[in-house]
């Protein structure tokens, strides 16, 4: 396969002042020999992160990033499966735990300044130690959503989960759509208890010392984590942890153990006094998906919370000018995730009019599709993946809108297989047959993304007539 043709360059990625091309003595801007396994919903990724930190001893380590972090969400069914508990137990028996949480903005915006407070509170009590990052753009968040977990001498174990999924409320649901019992509160569209639709990739190979090292480059950041002189006099009177502890050094990467290749992409906003390793940003994710763009043929198949920047939406018009024969499915929420008049019609707004110039450009070619569980209530898709001529595709915490490709920070893996299969041809079934509620195998009609562009339609067509220019499965 021919790699340089879908993955960046160390140049292509524009950001020379990162080591992270250069951990290679070639200088290549990817890893191969790596096993990546797509986990379908919150709660197939929280079943496997309990296991992966339950399974770590003194010694170990564990690294994660967040959006926001609910301390009492629990990964499984029991009260002991608590993502505080969890990470709090690993921490007591010697495990070496480090979080970058956003900081967040206040309360009374709606975010999460309390709750990720609080969950790094109860970490570093137990002997972690987390730091509250505010180190962004005015407006912006630190959006990355990491976990990487390294056994000392056992690195055949070593896995990094990376993806949309926060360790939070409303996130631990399942393909069934039933939402999670701890839910957020949301719209009344998607009722009390949200049913929610998401995904996270698990890599094990040498893809985990590249996403170890992007937590690291923003551990080791000695700019302070606010210059608000407010958030600083805070700090110092709850006795906060503004300067991280050294990390121990990297351990080297796992031996290969699979097929796929994975590229690490990111975005970093620029910044006046900006991050050591960025000073100017860094816009591979953006970089990333424009290249695997141009280089479709046949189907371009997309699920995202956000597809509604006119910037993002003419990388796919040029994408279809260029190729007659390329086709676009994308999968999106069928309403704005919270209420109000104003929240709404900008949402909605915002996605028309990128929605229009793709449209122009493709015409019939292009087929935007709303989700819904049995029950008819309306499925939030707060997944982040993007599949091109089942070929390359990537999954991360980036959305398909201008904020994500050049405000906040993000972190997203693209993939290619070099085995005898297609990882992204299973990735885009796996997901086809979910959403058009079909058992595992019953895909004959989907294979071919011709067929399976027409194929979504029909079924379209049988369940409802369009509206808004989304139509429901």
């Amino acid at each position: 396969m021919d790699l340089d043709r879908w993955f960046l360059s160390g140049a292509e990625r524009g950001n020379p002042h990162t080591g992270l091309d250069e951990r290679r003595s070639d200088g290549t801007a990817w890893t191969t020999g790596n096993e990546v396994r797509p986990l379908g919903h919150g709660r197939a990724y929280f079943a496997e992160l309990l296991a992966a930190v339950r399974a770590t001893r003194a010694g170990d380590l564990v690294l994660f990033t967040d959006w926001r972090g609910d301390p009492d969400e629990r990964l499984g069914t029991d009260p002991d499966t608590e993502v505080s508990r969890v990470l709090c137990s690993a921490a007591e028996r010697g495990v070496l735990v480090k979080g970058l949480i956003w900081r967040s903005h206040l309360d009374r915006f709606t975010f999460s300044a309390a709750e990720n407070r609080h969950l790094g509170e109860e970490i570093e009590a137990a002997g972690g130690e987390c730091v509250r990052d505010m180190r962004v753009r005015a407006g912006g968040s630190h959006h990355q959503k990491i976990v990487v977990v390294r056994y000392a001498g056992r690195p055949e174990r070593d896995v990094a989960f990376v993806g949309g999924i926060d360790l939070c409320h409303s996130r631990n649901d399942g393909p069934e759509h039933r939402g999670d019992p701890q839910a957020v509160t949301m719209s009344p569209r998607y009722g009390p208890r949200p049913p929610w639709h998401d995904i996270q990739l698990a890599i094990r190979g040498p893809a985990v010392g590249d996403v170890e090292y992007s937590f690291r480059e923003r551990w080791d950041d000695p700019t302070p984590v606010t210059r608000n002189p407010f958030y600083r006099l805070a700090d110092l009177l709850r006795r906060d942890d503004d300067k991280p502890d050294p990390l121990p050094p990297q351990a080297p990467d796992p031996a290969p153990c699979g097929t796929q290749a994975v590229q690490v992409l990111r975005t970093y906003p620029y910044r006046r006094r900006g991050y050591p390793f960025a000073p100017s940003g860094e816009r591979s994710v953006a970089r990333g998906y424009a290249k695997a763009l141009r280089a479709g043929r046949q189907l371009i198949y997309v699920e995202d919370q956000y597809l509604w920047s006119a910037r993002v939406a003419e990388s796919f018009a040029e994408a279809l000018l260029a190729n007659p024969e390329l086709r676009l499915v994308a999968v999106v929420p069928r309403y704005p995730d919270q209420p109000g008049t104003l929240a709404v019609a900008t949402e909605l707004k915002g996605r028309g009019q990128a929605l229009d110039i793709v449209y122009r450009a493709g015409g019939d070619r292009v087929a935007v599709y709303g989700l819904e569980n049995h029950a008819g209530t309306p499925v939030y898709v707060h997944a982040k993946v993007c599949v091109v001529d089942d070929t390359w595709f990537a999954v991360g915490s980036d959305n398909f809108n201008q904020r994500s490709w050049t405000h906040d920070s993000e972190l997203s893996c693209a993939v290619l297989d070099e085995g005898g299969t297609s990882l992204a041809r299973t990735v885009r079934l796996d997901l086809a047959r979910e959403h058009l509620d079909r058992a595992g195998g019953d895909d004959a009609d989907l294979i071919d993304p011709a067929q399976a562009f027409a194929t979504f339609g029909k079924v379209a067509d049988e369940l409802e007539a369009p509206v808004r220019g989304t139509r429901e499965f």
